[in-house]
């Protein structure tokens, strides 16, 4: 049988994908991404450097999903928060690793700053804004606004007499509902 390079890849980042979301990178270890995925550590370091650039890699990998999940629209900021709401209630384990990488990292990365930064522009043009600057604080605010269920204990998003599911709807309204107050407040 033919070794499949690109199959042990995706094997290793899926397989780093739940070791950094359980445990960090400080608490991931490369065995044991390497043997959930089937593969040997040498590969890890074949493919991606080290751990931190696994690290690097699945981060940019589950953003690049995250980004076809929760298409920006500048020209729809309430529209981008009900999607990214969405996409980040499906899955958790993401808003995990990016709170890991905020942890354990000094900064974003430039793959990150420069997507952040072309967003802030396309919000600049959209809105009319006078900079940069204020383009960005709307985006990080909108941005906030739409993750904050993700963030919230369980015991805070819970509501008597109501469903999960019931909630997370309510509470998906009031994000698209807060992101367009911010948009027209300006």
């Amino acid at each position: 049988m033919a070794y499949d390079s690109a199959a042990t890849r995706a094997r290793l980042l899926d397989a780093a994908y739940g070791e950094f979301v359980e445990r960090g990178l400080a608490g991931a270890r490369v065995d044991r991404i390497a043997a959930a995925a089937q593969a040997n550590k040498q590969a890890i370091y074949a493919y991606f450097g080290s751990k931190e650039g696994l690290f690097d890699a699945v981060l940019a990998a589950r953003l690049s999903v995250l980004a076809d999940e929760a298409p920006f629209d500048p020209d729809d900021l309430p529209g981008y928060a009900g999607s990214l709401f969405d996409a980040l209630a499906a899955t958790p384990g993401l808003i995990r690793l990016t709170q890991w990488s905020r942890l354990e990292r000094a900064d974003a990365t430039p793959g990150e700053i420069e997507s952040h930064q072309e967003k802030a522009r396309a919000v600049r043009e959209a809105l009319k804004l006078p900079d940069d600057l204020a383009a960005t604080d709307i985006l990080e605010i909108v941005i906030a606004i739409a993750t904050t269920w993700s963030n919230m204990p369980p015991g805070l998003k819970a509501a008597r007499g109501v469903s999960a599911s019931a909630r997370q709807q309510v509470h998906r309204a009031t994000v698209v509902a807060a992101a367009k107050a911010v948009c027209q407040a300006l």
